[in-house]
């Protein structure tokens, strides 16, 4: 997979492209907002800023949209266990109060794998893991694994016929998000 082959899909899709950060924005960025971008994120905002409805503007004219879409993962967590009865049985007994539930919430989700926003609610895992990231699409805890990999998801997002076979998909290290994907996280 190479970031060039993503960008050279997203302008056959006709997706507007920014020139690349530069790698002081992409310090910035990271910074700004918590996250240290994985490979594959990181070589794909070198080469081209997505821009539009749905992409995240790393350059910072869009800040609150950015840590809004940071935060979105955990709210969602905290949503489904306050409105959708998910508790997983490892957290232990479930607290009767919203705040004890919420600090459960917080120092378990904290321990997940940090994810970065790609694209609407798709995410990547970030850095320290490598390149060959799947792409998850993540509402409330309804996670699905939307591509085996940063192309393979541009592929499916944008519409073309070229995915990438299912064997390509390396999860590991990414649990709970991926137990979540593949429903092994059971409350």
């Amino acid at each position: 997979m190479s970031a060039a082959e993503v960008v050279k899909l997203l302008r056959e899709r006709r997706v507007a492209l920014e020139a690349g950060l530069s790698e002081a924005e992409l310090r910035l960025a990271e910074r700004r907002y918590g996250v240290r971008f994985a490979p594959d994120h990181r070589e794909l905002l070198t080469l081209a800023l997505p821009v539009g409805d749905g992409w995240y503007d790393w350059r910072a004219r869009g800040g609150e949209r950015v840590r809004k879409a940071i935060r979105e993962p955990f709210e969602g967590v905290l949503f489904d266990v306050e409105k959708n009865d998910f508790w997983p049985a490892s957290w232990g007994e479930r607290p009767d109060s919203f705040a004890a539930r919420s600090e459960v919430v917080k120092r378990q989700v904290a321990t997940w794998p940090q994810l970065v926003p790609l694209y609407a609610h798709r995410y990547l895992p970030a850095a320290p893991f490598g390149p060959g990231a799947p792409v998850f699409s993540v509402h409330q805890t309804d996670v699905i694994v939307f591509g085996t990999n940063l192309l393979d998801y541009a592929a499916r997002e944008f519409g073309t016929t070229r995915v990438l076979p299912e064997g390509d998909l390396d999860t590991s290290g990414l649990e709970p998000w991926s137990l979540l994907a593949f429903e092994g996280y059971v409350p």
